[in-house]
């Protein structure tokens, strides 16, 4: 069983939370909306096998079914034409995104091969922060028979004002940051 993400978040992070930025009420501390994940396939115009190897990867690890992106217009150099799939995107919300969510952070971060927390500068002013996985071998679920390693993103989508906030409730959710060290002494 995995750990109970969200009633982590109800019973200890939005109390401290609260103290921390000295919120009058518990509506206004910063929460997870969704988590987009999304992987781009632009090597699919060469494989076409490749779409549903995604597609049936994004499936079993979300448990949710994944939205195909196509192009919108052509483009020669890249041997692209319009409405030919080249991503593959899954947006979670609610049970299901707190499960994937204690997935990634309880079981799949600490199976990276020499992992020393994930970066703190990916965040995008506004409070969200964007995730690079390279290797989808870190998940039980992805098969990865097809001979190479597919990475793809994930975007954690908060209520937060600032990165400040976001970072707080993500390394309260569990999120392993990297100890940033000081170059001064």
């Amino acid at each position: 069983m995995l750990f109970d993400l969200k009633e982590h978040y109800r019973s200890a992070v939005v109390k401290e939370l609260s103290s921390l930025f000295g919120y009058s009420n518990h509506m206004q501390v910063p929460r997870l909306t969704k988590v987009v994940i999304n992987r781009g396939i632009g090597a699919a115009t060469s494989n076409s096998k490749l779409v549903e190897v995604t597609f049936d990867q994004m499936w079993a690890l979300t448990g949710q079914k994944p939205l195909l992106i196509r192009s919108k217009k052509s483009i020669s150099n890249f041997k692209l034409r319009e409405g030919q799939i080249i991503g593959c995107k899954v947006t979670l919300r609610r049970d299901r995104m707190w499960h994937f969510v204690s997935k990634l952070v309880n079981t799949a971060l600490p199976k990276i091969r020499d992992f020393r927390g994930v970066s703190n500068s990916s965040f995008d002013g506004r409070g969200n922060y964007t995730l690079g996985i390279k290797g989808d071998d870190i998940f039980v679920e992805t098969d990865t028979d097809s001979g190479q390693l597919l990475g793809f993103d994930v975007t954690f989508v908060t209520s937060a004002k600032s990165d400040n906030e976001a970072f707080k409730l993500l390394s309260s959710l569990g999120m392993p940051f990297r100890r940033s060290v000081d170059k001064k002494g």
